[in-house]
């Protein structure tokens, strides 16, 4: 697998990220290395392993988990009940992307 520059830089780009060219180029050989490895993990014969449907496979049954009861939703008047600024039924902020 070979990430190339141009890729690195569109990713860094809608990361806004400046790199330099040196970062870009240090970048692609780490990302190569990164899914160079993932690629062999997939080679890996994982049939005989059993799926674990929870983290907190081995823990007691009640182990942080809270009963699964329906309730009313929060709706939202009450979800923007609190906002600094909101309109249309939606929060308002203050733009953080700048281009």
């Amino acid at each position: 697998m070979k990430i190339t520059e141009p890729e690195v830089r569109y990713v860094a780009d809608l990361a806004n990220l400046k790199l330099t060219d040196d970062e870009v180029a240090r970048m692609s050989r780490e990302l190569d290395e990164i899914l160079t490895h993932i690629e062999t993990l997939k080679e890996l014969d994982t049939s005989s392993v059993e799926p674990m449907a929870q983290v907190l496979y081995d823990a007691d049954e009640s182990a942080t988990l809270r009963p699964d009861i329906e309730r009313e939703t929060l709706g939202n008047a009450a979800a923007l009940a609190n906002a600094p600024l909101a309109s249309n039924g939606y929060y308002k902020v203050p733009r953080v992307i700048e281009r």
